[in-house]
């Protein structure tokens, strides 16, 4: 199917659509389609957004999983288009649901969501309990967590399991790699931003959920297995670029007058924090690359931020409540490194 025909797929009862924005994911995307059809709620479609892979990873997927639909792009568009793509698509549904190709769901992980989303309506998007499916004991995060610096990360993340949070309760946001949107509210806030391309897209709409007044449910019981980073690499070029670009337009973009003044300050020493890391461990022009970017994108941002503060429906100390306040952040190493990305 050509990119133009997206919006005519048919529009069909379900409730969800899960979406899975595939690039060259190999046989992460079979066991991860294998992983959907096994699951216990059974109303919803799958939708599969392929940005031009050339490993064939989605070749004959209709045959091999009946009843998947396929949206098949003419180049890469990155995660968080591919995303809003499957979104258009999704017509009809009440709900999304964001899944990586590499994240392989328990069986029960979409009927634990719907669950707790049909007990909270108070609560607009939920996220899920990440493991690390090649260390079945270690949590790959338990959410997303949003500092006063304008840095994120996933709560818990390489936590032992018995070490994690055990119990479901409100978070800053999802990690997109497994979680939750209501559509019309996705929709209301134009979805990922698409010049993130990917890193920091999921952090960027959680904040834009809050500022329109919606929570975010952490729920426990809803489990999926997380590689990680598997096309990309944790720690390569594109990852650390990426996601030290997006971090300054997110803070930008989002962060309330009060609080985005009072805040730049700490905002300024992240990056200034990231430089120094970042030329310490040989990648000094790469840095430097994506901080000349996220400088150069800032009056797009401060245009985007216009409109979005203008649509803000929450006190600033709404937002401050949410934030992660430690004045002294520990593993300050591992925090420079963009582990709040999704793929």
């Amino acid at each position: 199917m050509d990119a133009d025909e997206y919006k005519d797929l048919p529009i069909t009862p379900e409730k969800v659509a899960v979406i899975i924005v595939n690039y060259n994911a190999g046989a992460f995307i079979e066991r991860c389609l294998s992983s959907v059809q096994q699951q216990t709620f059974r109303s919803f479609r799958t939708i599969v957004v392929d940005n031009c892979s050339t490993d064939g990873s989605v070749d004959d997927i209709e045959i091999r999983f009946p009843g998947v639909e396929i949206i098949r792009l003419a180049q890469n568009t990155g995660f968080a288009a591919g995303n809003n793509i499957g979104v258009a698509a999704a017509a009809g549904c009440d709900w999304i649901a964001c899944l990586n190709p590499d994240a392989f769901p328990a069986e029960d992980w979409l009927e634990k969501l719907m669950a707790e989303a049909g007990k909270n309506p108070g609560y607009a998007f939920f996220g899920s309990r990440l493991m690390r499916a090649d260390h079945p004991g270690i949590l790959d995060g338990t959410g997303d967590i949003y500092h006063i610096s304008g840095m994120a990360w996933r709560r818990d993340h390489n936590a032992q399991v018995d070490q994690g949070t055990k119990t479901k309760g409100e978070i800053f946001a999802p990690c997109a790699a497994a979680a939750l949107y209501r559509l019309d509210v996705f929709n209301e806030l134009d979805g990922f931003d698409e010049s993130f391309f990917c890193y920091f897209e999921d952090v960027d709409l959680g904040f834009r959920f809050r500022l329109a007044g919606h929570r975010c449910l952490y729920v426990h019981d809803s489990v999926a297995f997380h590689i990680g980073s598997a096309t990309t690499g944790t720690r390569s070029d594109f990852s650390v670029y990426h996601g030290h670009r997006n971090l300054v337009w997110s803070f930008v973009k989002n962060m309330p007058g009060v609080l985005f003044w009072a805040l730049l300050p700490a905002h300024l020493l992240l990056n200034f924090a990231a430089i120094i890391y970042f030329s310490i461990q040989g990648k000094g022009k790469l840095i430097l690359l994506a901080k000349r970017d996220a400088i150069r994108g800032i009056p797009a941002m401060w245009k985007k931020r216009r409109h979005i503060q203008a649509r803000r429906r929450v006190p600033w100390l709404d937002i401050w409540r949410v934030l992660d306040k430690k004045l002294v952040l520990p593993g300050i190493s591992r925090r420079l490194q963009p582990v709040a990305g999704t793929k």
